[in-house]
C-alpha cells in the first residue's frame, strides 16, 4: 500500500518485537518492508522496487549489520540505498565506526519515536533531492548530447552541401564524397592501429578527419568551366590556373573561420586537407613543395585516398583505370608521391578499399 509520503523504508531487526515497534511508529507515514536477517535484507533490497531507505540492526547473528552494509555497498543495485544503523550499543566508538563506513544516521535503542521520525523524515529528503539533482543531470547530460549531435549532422550538411558545389562543376558524383571519406576513415583507423607515437590519431581525431574531408577540392569553384572540363590536356598556363585551387579552397576555408570570430577545428582541419593534400612526400608538390613529415598528416591521408578514388573514376580527360591498376601505381608512389607507412597500410588492406568502391560505385 503506498502512503502519505511515497516513500519505502526497508527495516531489518533479527527479532520480530523491535521490527513490530518501529513499523507501527513508521506505517502510518510510509510502505514498511521488514526482514529478520541480513540475507533476506539483501534479496528485499536488490529487487524490483528497492527502498528508498533502510533502517538496519548492527547486531544480529549469522550476519551483523556492518557486514550486511558492505555487501549494500558492493552491489550496484543497493551501493546508494542510504542507512540508519539501529543499535543497542551506546558510546561514541561504536557510532564513529558506523558513520566511518558510510552509513548516513547511526540511532541508539531504545527508541525515541520522535527522534526516529525526524531523522528518517531528514534522511528522506536529502535521499530525494540527491535522486532530483542525478534525474537533473541526467537529463542535462542527455540534451547536451542530442544538441551536439544535432549541431555535428548540421555541420556535415553543410560541408556536404558545399563540397557538391565543386562537384557539379567538375562533373562528379556525390558517391566521390562518401569514397573518399571512407578511404579516408580505412586509412586513419589502420594507421591507428600502428600506434605511431606523433601522429595524435584519437578517435574524435578520425571524426573531425573523416568529416572535414569533403572540402578537400572546394577551390575548384574558382577554376574556369573551360580548364575544369577540358577534355584534353591542360597547357602549362592552364596547370597553374588548375594548381591555384589547392590555395583558393584553403583561402575560402580561412575566411570562414575569420568569420566565425573564433577557432573552428573542424574548418582548420579542412583548410588543412583543402592546402596540402597535393604536395608529395618527396617535396614535388605544390603548392607549397612541402616534403616528408612538414606535411600534415591529414593532408597525407588525403592525398592517398583522392588519387586512388580519381585513378578509378572516369574524367572528361581520362578513363577510369581497374581496381589493380590503381594498386600498381600506389605501390609504385611509395616513398615518392606518398608516405611509405601509408602506402603499406593502403596494400594491406586493399580488399577493405576494392570493397567500399563496390558499395558506392
Amino acid at each position: 500500500m503506498r502512503t502519505v509520503d511515497g516513500s519505502t523504508l526497508l527495516i531489518v531487526d533479527d527479532l520480530s518485537e523491535n521490527l513490530s515497534i518501529i513499523s507501527d511508529l513508521l506505517q502510518p507515514y510510509y510502505e514498511v518492508r521488514a526482514a529478520t536477517s541480513g540475507g533476506r535484507a539483501l534479496r528485499i533490497a536488490s529487487g524490483d522496487t528497492p527502498p528508498d531507505l533502510i533502517l538496519l540492526d548492527v547486531m544480529m547473528p549469522d550476519m551483523d549489520g556492518y557486514q550486511v552494509f558492505e555487501q549494500l555497498r558492493l552491489n550496484p543495485k543497493t551501493q546508494n540505498i542510504p542507512v540508519i544503523f539501529i543499535t543497542a550499543m551506546d558510546g561514541s566508538a561504536a557510532e564513529l565506526r558506523g558513520l566511518t563506513i558510510g552509513a548516513v544516521d547511526y540511532i541508539t535503542k531504545p527508541i525515541v519515536p520522535a527522534l526516529l521520525l525526524a531523522r528518517v523524515r531528514l534522511q528522506l529528503e536529502l535521499k530525494h533531492a540527491r535522486d532530483r539533482l542525478a534525474n537533473q543531470n541526467t537529463w542535462l547530460e542527455n540534451e547536451v548530447n542530442r544538441r551536439m549531435a544535432e549541431n555535428e549532422r548540421m555541420q556535415s550538411v553543410t560541408i556536404h552541401a558545399l563540397a557538391h558545389l565543386a562537384e557539379i562543376r567538375d562533373q562528379e558524383t556525390g558517391h566521390h564524397i562518401v569514397r573518399t571519406q571512407s578511404y579516408v576513415r580505412q586509412l586513419a583507423l589502420s594507421l591507428q592501429a600502428r600506434q605511431r607515437p606523433d601522429d595524435d590519431l584519437t578517435d574524435a581525431t578520425i571524426a573531425m578527419l573523416v568529416r572535414s574531408a569533403p572540402l578537400h577540392d572546394i577551390g575548384k569553384v574558382g577554376v574556369p568551366d573551360d580548364i575544369l572540363r577540358k577534355p584534353g590536356p591542360l597547357s602549362e598556363s592552364e596547370w597553374i590556373i588548375m594548381r591555384a585551387h589547392a590555395r583558393k579552397g584553403a583561402e575560402a576555408i580561412a575566411l570562414a573561420q575569420q568569420d566565425a570570430g573564433q577557432p573552428v577545428p573542424i574548418l582548420e582541419m579542412a583548410r588543412i586537407i583543402a592546402c596540402w593534400h597535393h604536395e608529395r612526400w618527396d617535396g614535388s608538390g605544390y603548392p607549397d613543395g612541402l616534403a616528408g613529415r612538414e606535411i600534415p598528416l591529414p593532408a597525407r591521408l588525403m592525398a592517398v585516398a583522392d588519387v586512388f578514388d580519381a585513378l578509378i573514376s572516369p574524367r572528361v580527360y581520362k578513363r577510369a583505370l581497374s581496381l589493380e591498376q590503381a594498386r600498381i601505381i600506389i605501390a609504385e608512389g611509395r616513398g615518392r608521391h606518398f608516405e611509405p607507412d601509408l602506402v603499406d597500410v593502403f596494400l594491406s588492406d586493399f580488399d577493405k578499399f576494392c570493397e567500399i568502391f563496390t558499395r558506392f560505385p
